[in-house]
């Protein structure tokens, strides 16, 4: 199968080798040494300043957002949500649950956040700002600046939930000012699913520590403590921590971050020039390099996923909801080139001629 889904993607031989093998006991001191590795590169990589903290959840993207909500919010904090889709809908249902105050910014399908969603919310006392900078339910990618100097006038902690972004679109979280930005080792990490990052600023270390959380595994004060010595609290996916380290080794040794952000963006433009005169419409006002989503104009965005799923072994990302006869999406993360773009598109024509995407 050709994967084109953002999550997860396809992983390299060297990648996937590594999965092959006995996993090891990893209380060493060379565990403890590639997890210090992990540390370092993912804060280069993340722009984030020498200070600042890592975390590796075992657990999904979701897993880590709910950490982040439990132990940097309390019931005194008051926070805006952007909600453009499923995952903005998330940090809404999270909020809900540890009882956070919080106020959402609801967008429509595919619309981007304009200086004049924010202007209403100046001067009203928020605290915190959660934002899915890539709202992969339905491609759009949300001005990063425009955010960022929106929480600097008001003095607001801005939580970021880069999954699917980190890596395919610049993300610094020094400049930024971002003090918590959250990944996963499934998109442009393209690693297996399983482990979830955070990387906390000095002022996310000192909310964490000085917040008391019910929960034993969710509790980021003992994950700040052991990875001081390279661990973590409790048996995490040692395997996967492993394929990060050598993802990680191979995104530096290839050039670092700007190669990878480019080669990315070079697959998404490719692919987006190559469908032009397709009988699809791209339905994002601002996209990620990560996702190109397509509706599609006289027929089933569904039965097109089912078609190239079963008939040319081609996974692209299908929708739920309202959007899975309308949409379906095309991840250009991981494992790919653009002779993969190139056989995609042929099985897109090869619709068309057949009068099956019209």
């Amino acid at each position: 199968m050709l994967n084109f889904t953002v999550g997860p993607v396809q992983s390299s031989e060297t990648i996937r080798k590594i999965g092959y093998k006995q996993v090891p006991y990893f209380r060493t001191p060379e565990f403890s040494e590639i997890m210090f590795e992990n540390e370092r590169l993912m804060k280069k990589f993340a722009g984030a300043n020498k200070n600042d903290r890592v975390i590796f959840i075992t657990g999904s993207g979701t897993a880590s957002m709910e950490a982040v909500v439990m132990n940097v919010f309390t019931s005194y904090d008051k926070v805006l949500i952007v909600n453009g889709g499923s995952f903005g809908q998330r940090f809404v249902d999270l909020c809900k649950i540890h009882n956070i105050s919080f106020d959402e910014i609801k967008l429509n399908t595919g619309k981007a956040l304009k200086a004049d969603d924010l202007e209403q919310y100046e001067g009203k006392g928020y605290t915190g700002f959660l934002v899915n900078i890539d709202e992969t339910s339905t491609g759009v990618l949300y001005d990063l600046d425009l955010i960022s100097d929106f929480c600097k006038r008001n003095g607001i902690f801005l939580v970021v939930d880069a999954i699917s972004s980190f890596l395919a679109d610049e993300i610094n979280m020094t400049s930024s000012n971002i003090k918590v930005m959250i990944t996963g080792s499934q998109k442009a990490l393209a690693c297996p699913p399983g482990i979830s990052v955070i990387v906390l600023s000095e002022d996310a270390v000192e909310k964490i520590n000085s917040n008391q959380v019910r929960s034993l595994y969710f509790d980021l004060k003992s994950a700040l403590k052991n990875g001081e010595r390279g661990q973590t609290p409790f048996t995490p996916a040692v395997s996967i921590l492993l394929q990060i380290h050598e993802r990680l080794k191979q995104i530096e040794l290839a050039g670092g971050l700007y190669t990878e952000l480019n080669r990315i963006s070079a697959l998404a433009s490719d692919f987006r020039d190559r469908i032009k005169d397709l009988p699809l419409d791209i339905c994002s006002e601002s996209l990620s390099n990560a996702v190109t989503p397509l509706s599609t104009r006289n027929c089933s965005a569904y039965d097109i996923f089912t078609i190239l799923k079963d008939e040319y072994q081609i996974w692209v990302c299908p929708n739920g909801g309202e959007l899975k006869d309308k949409v379906f999406r095309v991840g250009h993360l991981g494992e790919l080139s653009i002779e993969d773009n190139k056989i995609l598109v042929g099985a897109l024509c090869d619709l068309c001629k057949k009068k099956r995407l019209k």
